[in-house]
């Protein structure tokens, strides 16, 4: 296993990436060409999904490796929950 922390590879997550960074261009393109606005809400939700499944995965694997497999997260089981919880709560305070 890694020390990363995820298990997708760097490739894997750059990838993924990518595509958002892709999909962002491409909203930009649309409000350049003044395309109808729930198109374009439409694409800006297709890109906070694409990123809210990038993050739930590495919060999955940081949850999985770094603190139930003990590789560099916190040791004590209250701060492995605080930590994990913060990280959720960032997540949805949006």
């Amino acid at each position: 296993m890694t020390d990363r922390g995820y298990t997708a590879t760097k490739e894997q997550l750059q990838t993924r990436l990518s595509r958002v960074e892709g999909q962002v261009r491409g909203i930009s393109r649309m409000i350049d060409e003044d395309r109808y606005c729930i198109d374009v809400l439409t694409q800006i939700n297709a890109v906070r999904v694409a990123l809210d499944k990038v993050a739930l995965g590495l919060l999955d694997d940081h949850a999985r490796h770094c603190l139930a497999g003990g590789h560099g997260g916190p040791t004590d089981p209250d701060e492995q929950v605080q930590e994990l919880m913060g990280a959720v709560g960032r997540m949805l305070s949006r």
